[in-house]
């Protein structure tokens, strides 16, 4: 998926984003700093006698931005150079950030393999996407205009595979579910939604336009939940597990339930701001 969205980017435009990292330094706080420390507050006043279930609660907001989030954003038309540029520097500093929120938030010490970790980011998305961006370049186009469309259906094939094993690591907890576990999955659903919606809300602050928009809202709302769910089920109680793959029941399905309302709430915008590019070139034409 990292390849295939990759390929509409050029070095170029990702190298523009780094010298104009505003937007893509705020994505990265609202990530990685706000949305955890509202995840430890809320998980604590509802689930504050039992710490597992806020431990999986803060872990599931502390993990990077997912790499699906680029499915989307591409889907959407949001900015394709911002958002690869944000989940690769959210994946590159999670074996440090990961840590250190649950210890500054929860007090759990976790001891990490950083360089194991490096390298299978590296592998799972910093490589695939260098080699997506230079294929773009070095077939001049091709990359985006043939190969990106042939290889989008199967990425969607893959996405469903991923969302199926990961939900496997939860079944015990679903097939003996409770009150207390239902509790925890609608404020992970309702919490999840508002990961999108401070995103919308934080681009519409800096009246950004539509294709940044779209960006803040999927990097802010959407989360690697299979890195989440290998630390939970490596350093802590099973319990844990279970809010952090609650994700993975309405993530997906939120991207698109959300991005299609973004997309109306949108549209008369849209429509604007095509007008004004259609409207520059017939004056450079004349």
């Amino acid at each position: 998926m990292t390849f295939q969205g990759a390929l509409s980017n050029t070095f170029h435009q990702v190298t523009e984003v780094f010298r104009r990292p505003l937007h893509l330094v705020l994505a990265l706080l609202v990530s990685a700093v706000l949305i955890p420390i509202a995840a430890y507050a809320m998980g604590s006043l509802f689930f504050g006698s039992n710490p597992n279930l806020v431990c999986g609660i803060v872990l599931e907001y502390s993990v990077p931005v997912a790499v699906t989030a680029f499915m989307w954003i591409s889907m959407f038309g949001g900015n394709g150079p911002l958002a690869l540029t944000i989940i690769l520097t959210s994946s590159v500093i999670s074996p440090v950030t990961i840590p250190l929120t649950l210890k500054l938030l929860l007090g759990a010490t976790v001891s990490i393999d950083v360089p194991s970790m490096m390298q299978n980011m590296a592998f799972m998305i910093a490589i695939p996407a260098v080699l997506g961006i230079a294929i773009n370049e070095l077939t001049r186009g091709w990359g985006h205009e043939k190969l990106s469309p042939v290889l989008s259906p199967a990425c969607k094939f893959m996405m469903m595979g991923v969302i199926a094993s990961n939900s496997t690591a939860m079944s015990e907890y679903v097939l003996h579910i409770n009150a207390v576990r239902l509790e925890v999955a609608l404020f992970i659903l309702v919490f999840a939604i508002s990961g999108f919606v401070v995103g919308f809300l934080v681009a519409r602050a800096l009246h950004l336009p539509y294709s940044e928009t779209t960006t803040m809202c999927f990097t802010c709302g959407m989360r690697n939940i299979s890195s989440g769910a290998v630390i939970a089920t490596q350093y802590f109680p099973g319990e844990v597990v279970f809010p952090v793959m609650c994700g993975t029941l309405f993530q997906q399905v939120l991207a698109s339930i959300i991005g299609h309302l973004f997309e109306c709430l949108t549209c008369e915008e849209r429509t604007k701001q095509r007008k004004r590019v259609e409207a520059g070139r017939d004056a450079m034409a004349r």
